[in-house]
């Protein structure tokens, strides 16, 4: 089990970056642009932005357990519940393979 803070940590980025997220479209646009005046803003508001409102700090992390590695992205747990779940027949259509 991940400690309850660093599970709090990342809700707390993913509401960050809910909220930053068009305003970081906006500025990402401008900066694609070609008005080197605005460009130059929007580079230093971009700077400005909290550093967790970026999106590629967010981290996937299993809903049950908390733990960030060996996540399967479509069911949202880790390989270790996935494995388990799947054993135990509470994952309807998986079952164990054999060839």
């Amino acid at each position: 089990m991940a400690k309850e803070s660093l599970k709090a940590r990342e809700v707390k980025r993913a509401r960050l970056i809910a909220k930053y997220a068009t305003k970081r479209a906006e500025l990402k646009k401008i900066i694609s642009g070609d008005n080197y005046e605005a460009k130059d803003a929007a580079i230093v508001a971009l700077q400005k932005l909290p550093p967790n409102s970026n999106p590629i700090r967010l981290h996937n992390r299993c809903q049950l357990t908390g733990r960030p590695k060996g996540y399967m992205r479509q069911f949202g747990i880790s390989r270790i519940n996935f494995r388990e779940m799947a054993l135990a027949g509470l994952i309807p259509g998986v079952k164990k393979a054999s060839w």
